[in-house]
């Protein structure tokens, strides 16, 4: 396998001849909507046949390992001749040996209107479906159910577990930091929000439930993690397994309201897995930038594994992009993309997608019908690998996507190449 980043007058046949493989085989792997236009920066996955790679003028031993998907390491000893790293010619050939990186959960969220060809696509490769999400009342129980059983049937149809989301959510103001501190503080809240969960799992056939409270104040932190405790206690006698998602923390003591409620080391001994929102550093909202730079990304899990078992740890990854109007003014909104049709903007409006190194991100700049200029940060074919390689870098449990509601063919390629997934 190589990642390959397409040059001004390329074509897919001249890209396939060049690698000795099929045009049929490049198209297919990366499901390319139009195979007869290519991007300059654009990422393909190249399935090749060969196993052998043909030095390029400027190409590092670093670089090539990282086009492969293979350690540095790995890639010297299978190349025995190289007597030194830093001195390789242009025209040597190296051989690259097939990896394989071990067994993963992988996980992902959707709403109940997620597009039936998007859902079925994305279960093909996953052990678990969270269904986002049933709102916490004030008294602890649990609101209405989300018409979900169209999501829930297609995951037991795909021999995949479906899981249910329960969130301090009110789809009209956002994350409610005041009412969840109330019902964290109160144990007959606490037992309330308990046996309600336990009354929906059973009913509605879910296997599992993930936790998504968001912006819990510092004072509950405690409460919240009495609530784990409780919350793996009663779960795990009825047969069901939790996790949560937390925010993306780097240290103990991070005061801000998004952080200041989560105990990492606590969701490390409660849950069975603990998903990273490891996204939304460029935000809606905010200025553009990278929505998973992987600089910021590595830096929480420097800290994380500290204190959670890795592989209890699930990555998130964004499956989307965000389309900024520029110059940014605040309270204005992005508008959010799709990773594939992020590629087809930059094709329709003639500009090269840049790729940003530290970040590994790519993104571009366009000018719309209406002259004004907009910049799009998105993922590709070589962000997603440099996100999963920290799956393998930090012995991972696996990594989980909010959301699967866009198609990303690039993403599930190397999801099932790179990766045995597990099954329940």
């Amino acid at each position: 396998m190589l990642i390959y980043t397409v040059k001004t007058g390329d074509t897919l046949y001249k890209i396939a001849r060049q690698h000795n493989i099929s045009v049929n085989s490049v198209s297919q792997a990366n499901k390319l909507a139009n195979p007869d236009q290519l991007v300059p920066g654009q990422a393909l996955i190249l399935p090749t046949a060969t196993q052998t790679h043909t030095v390029a003028p400027g190409e590092t031993l670093y670089k090539i390992s990282q086009s492969y998907g293979i350690a540095l390491a790995e890639l010297l000893l299978a190349n025995p001749q190289i007597g030194n790293p830093n001195l390789i010619q242009p025209g040597a050939r190296l051989h690259i040996p097939r990896m394989h990186w071990g067994e993963i959960v992988v996980g992902g969220y959707a709403y109940p209107n997620i597009r039936q060809e998007n859902l079925e696509e994305a279960l093909k490769h996953m052990t678990f479906l969270n269904s986002f999400s049933t709102s916490v009342a004030p008294d602890g129980s649990l609101f209405p159910p989300l018409e979900d059983a169209r999501v829930l049937q297609a995951a037991r149809n795909a021999g995949v577990r479906p899981r249910l989301v329960i969130a301090n959510l009110d789809n009209q103001t956002g994350f409610q930091s005041e009412e969840i501190r109330e019902i964290l503080a109160s144990p007959q809240k606490q037992e309330a929000l308990l046996r309600s969960l336990l009354e929906r799992l059973e009913s509605g056939g879910y296997k599992g439930v993930d936790v998504d409270f968001e912006y819990v104040p510092a004072e509950a932190k405690e409460d919240y993690n009495t609530f784990l405790a409780k919350a793996r206690a009663w779960l795990h006698g009825a047969k069901f397994d939790l996790s949560a998602a937390i925010a993306p923390k780097t240290q103990d003591d991070m005061s801000s309201l998004l952080f200041a409620g989560v105990d990492f080391a606590a969701h490390g001994r409660y849950d069975d897995y603990v998903i990273l929102m490891t996204y939304e550093w460029g935000y809606q909202s905010g200025p553009p930038m990278a929505v998973a730079p992987l600089n910021e990304v590595c830096k929480v899990l420097d800290y994380a594994v500290t204190r959670i078992p890795p592989k209890k740890i699930l990555l998130g990854i964004p499956n989307y992009g965000y389309d900024w109007t520029l110059p940014f003014a605040a309270g204005s909104k992005a508008r959010v993309v799709g990773n594939e049709e992020a590629v087809s903007i930059a094709a329709a409006r003639g500009v090269d997608i840049r790729y940003d190194e530290t970040a590994q991100t790519p993104w571009f700049r366009y000018t719309a019908e209406d002259g004004k200029q907009h910049e799009l940060w998105f993922e590709d074919a070589r962000s997603i690998y440099a996100k999963l390689s920290l799956v393998r870098k930090y012995a991972l449990g696996g990594v989980a996507y909010w959301t699967v509601h866009q198609r990303f063919m690039q993403n599930w390629w190397l999801i099932d190449h790179l990766f045995k997934i597990k099954k329940y």
